[in-house]
């Protein structure tokens, strides 16, 4: 099996998810003792949280893909970001490495299109609903048509992710928040929900949905599981 390298910390809530999940995955197809080869790195998440506020994507970008680079001299094989609202700096740390880097688009995008789903309703932060390096990928690699919340439902979903799930906190009243936006994009013709920050999977599960549930965590993990124990 191949070494998989994490960029991890935003948050990490949902890196100790990762670092489950892709050794749960590993176990299951490998058996016996076995367990993921893998590095992570995980940034300080305050100071990646205050510039995504001002805006200033060109330093974030130089952040993760020294993060990348550190992963890669340690022995990644493999680089994935633990996060989907840092995918919008993904070619800076996509030009920083020779390894390859699996975006967490696109085993999404190859489950949903798997499944026979068109339409697709999206929850994530503010910045993966409602700037296009998310939703655009999805179009043009994977012919998904998006829809997202309005902009209350939007605020709601964002303040949850950042206010309560980064902070491990996870209520029953913000579940139904979360319920209610679901509904709503079940209404407007959503044929299945995209929980697209990778905290959401703490709140919300399946059960939890009138629309079937792709989680990105889960599947990003999956993914880069298969990707090392094939490419090894």
């Amino acid at each position: 099996m191949k070494t998989i390298g994490v960029i991890g910390g935003m948050s990490w809530e949902s890196s100790a998810e990762y670092y489950k999940l892709i050794n749960r995955h590993t176990k299951a197809r490998l058996g016996g003792h076995h367990n993921a080869r893998s590095l992570m790195v995980t940034v300080d998440f305050a100071p990646i949280e205050a510039l995504q506020r001002t805006g200033d994507w060109p330093a974030l970008g130089e952040q993760l893909a020294d993060a990348a680079r550190q992963l890669e001299r340690g022995g990644a094989e493999l680089v994935i970001l633990a996060t989907n609202t840092m995918h919008r700096v993904c070619e800076a740390i996509e030009q920083a490495i020779d390894v390859p880097f699996l975006h967490i688009a696109d085993p999404t995008g190859a489950a949903l299109r798997a499944a026979g789903i068109e339409r697709v309703g999206l929850l994530g932060t503010r910045y993966t609903m409602e700037q296009t390096f998310y939703t655009g990928r999805l179009r043009e690699r994977h012919g998904l048509e998006t829809r997202v919340p309005d902009e209350a439902e939007r605020a709601d979903v964002h303040r949850i992710i950042y206010d309560e799930l980064c902070h491990g906190k996870v209520k029953d009243d913000s579940r139904a928040v979360y319920q209610r936006v679901i509904e709503t994009l079940a209404a407007r013709g959503a044929q299945a929900v995209i929980l697209g920050c990778t905290e959401i999977s703490l709140l919300i599960k399946p059960e939890d949905s009138v629309l079937p549930v792709f989680d990105t965590t889960a599947l990003h993990a999956q993914a880069a599981v298969e990707w090392a124990i094939e490419s090894a």
